[in-house]
């Protein structure tokens, strides 16, 4: 059983390579008021999505270590680039040599999870033979797309959904500019054109933001898709997600007996990245240098 020195909490690390994790740590504090959180933005070396995959999976587990070394236990990949890319290599080949009592989730799971509508270790010859084909769309970064992850492992688990991505280079960094309104809305409609133009006459059933910080701009998305495609909210599926996992894992959950305290790190100028992050998390939060 583990040892824990008398006042010493587990708290959560939340990782993403800017302020797009905050829209899932916002929804994670909903849900876990009493959970303490470290929440971590790589914002020196953001944006990822444009990235090598050797440079994200560098940078992904640089981030995560940090994490670890500030007494996290368990920690979120709270960027779908991050996930797409480093959570694999990371669970399977890095944790098990380096910190085999430690755990790395991402927000990519509980979205195939989602789509596929079973879970993510389930047996691939028990998908629902009777599922009638449906079309997924994917709005993502170029990384996320690249990674392929969205459409191997649905594939493995519905083979009757059809995933379709489009690339998003440009919104991610739209946003954190706070592009007016306009600029973001012809950029969203621009993209979702494109995608529908690749089902031609096939029905778009439903909606992925893939990337955490495209919730803010939702409103954008709702507009330009057809009425019948339902969007599905990665902040909240990712808060309902790791609460199961938690009721499954005691020992990475520390519920107190008041609502615990949060802290925000990142890798970047802390008065800048202060500024922005109430856009994302909804409350102003000071942010502090996690390196010189």
């Amino acid at each position: 059983m583990e040892q824990r020195k008398p006042g010493l909490r587990r708290v959560i690390g939340i990782f993403d390579s800017g302020h797009g994790g905050l829209t899932v740590m916002r929804a994670l504090v909903e849900r876990l008021p009493r959970q303490g959180f470290i929440y971590l933005g790589d914002h020196a070396d953001a944006p990822y999505g444009g990235r090598p995959p050797a440079e994200i999976l560098d940078l992904t587990r640089a981030g995560v270590e940090t994490l670890f070394g500030l007494g996290c236990r368990l920690v979120i990949l709270a960027c779908n680039t991050a996930a797409a890319v480093a959570l694999r290599p990371l669970q399977q080949q890095w944790l098990p040599v380096r910190h085999p009592d430690r755990r790395v989730l991402g927000v990519l799971v509980p979205m195939v999870e989602a789509i596929a509508r079973t879970p993510w270790h389930a047996d691939s010859r028990l998908a629902d033979p009777t599922r009638m084909p449906e079309t997924v769309g994917i709005f993502a970064t170029p990384a996320t797309v690249a990674s392929g992850a969205y459409v191997r492992e649905v594939a493995k688990r519905a083979p009757a959904v059809r995933v379709v991505q489009r690339a998003c280079p440009e919104l991610a960094g739209l946003i954190e500019r706070g592009a007016p309104d306009t600029v973001i809305g012809s950029a969203v409609a621009t993209h979702v054109a494109a995608l529908l133009e690749q089902l031609g006459h096939e029905q778009l059933d439903s909606v992925v933001l893939g990337c955490t910080h495209y919730p803010l701009i939702e409103p954008a998305f709702r507009a330009a898709l057809p009425p019948q495609a339902v969007i599905m909210s990665q902040p909240d599926r990712v808060a309902a997600s790791l609460t199961a996992y938690l009721w499954r894992h005691p020992e990475y959950r520390d519920f107190g007996l008041l609502p615990a305290p949060l802290r925000f790190l990142t890798t970047g100028d802390p008065t800048l990245v202060s500024g922005l992050a109430s856009r994302f998390f909804g409350a102003t939060e000071t942010f502090a240098p996690v390196r010189g």
